[in-house]
């Protein structure tokens, strides 16, 4: 017996709920949910509290969650997935450098990211910005329809995918200059198809104004993306595409260049999701 889960086909023989069960726990704490109780974490998972409390339990058995009396926090264990990860994937290696250029060259911040199940997943980021925004950490997640990364990777997402997107994402503005439809969502993958590239200017939050492209893989799919952001009291989405396109699409390129010769991390890292590159001609 099958069943579909984020848009896979998953042979529920094979599947292990356990598992994916305490991840959902894992998952489930962020900046916004630092510590909670038994009854916070099944709210937020969807999981019984039995259920929970097992998972609780188990996890913090294994360091990987911390009880503080009725609360619960992750554990610095959780630290050695991620570290691992980036050891094995060498994604420092790969994409910190053109990151670093960009940053050189035009100062504010640069970052590479995913697409993971309608959100922005930042792989990779370097800033010299101090002021107070949204920081685009590695393993940051956003979603894909108020960045100018999330709007690329769906652009050139193959259609399954634009379609899952479309049909499930709920828009949510966090501005007043968010989309907020899947009609104005339609309209903007259009454009992005014909230029190559996305701008989002205060989508995100005010004062951010970021310009994003495709990575593609040696088959020419879109892999990820890269962008290139600034504050946009004195940037405006036309300039920073004029300033910095061309060389925004250079730092992709190299990228792209170095997947081809280390194919591994294109399989870890950045599974295709894309379209071969010539659709933005």
């Amino acid at each position: 017996m099958s069943s579909i889960l984020d848009g896979k086909v998953i042979d529920e023989k094979e599947f292990n709920t356990a598992i994916a069960r305490g991840f959902a726990v894992l998952e489930a704490f962020d900046q916004d949910h630092v510590e909670m109780t038994l009854s916070e974490v099944a709210a937020r998972t969807g999981l019984s509290p039995a259920t929970a409390r097992r998972c609780l339990i188990t996890l913090n058995i294994l360091g990987y969650v911390r009880q503080h009396g009725r609360k619960f926090t992750l554990g610095a264990r959780v630290l050695t997935l991620s570290s691992s990860y980036m050891r094995s994937t060498q994604i420092d290696e790969f994409l910190l450098p053109e990151l670093r250029q960009l940053v050189d060259v035009f100062g504010d911040a640069s970052s590479v990211a995913v697409l993971d199940e309608g959100m922005v997943l930042y792989l990779a980021h370097t800033s010299r910005q101090t002021a107070v925004r949204p920081i685009a950490a590695i393993g940051s997640r956003y979603p894909a329809h108020v960045t100018a990364l999330g709007k690329v990777l769906i652009a050139y997402a193959e259609p399954d995918v634009q379609n899952r997107f479309l049909a499930t994402a709920p828009f949510r503005p966090l501005t007043d200059r968010s989309i907020t439809t899947k009609e104005e969502f339609v309209r903007v993958m259009q454009d992005v198809a014909r230029l190559g590239y996305a701008v989002a200017v205060d989508e995100l939050d005010y004062g951010i104004t970021s310009l994003a492209v495709p990575i593609f893989d040696a088959q020419g799919r879109a892999v990820a993306a890269i962008n290139t952001s600034g504050y946009s009291g004195r940037l405006s989405g036309q300039t920073l595409a004029e300033e910095r396109l061309p060389r925004l699409l250079q730092a992709s390129r190299n990228i792209s260049a170095r997947l081809a010769q280390y194919p591994v991390l294109v399989r870890t890292a950045l599974s295709p999701i894309g379209r071969n590159m010539t659709m933005a001609g």
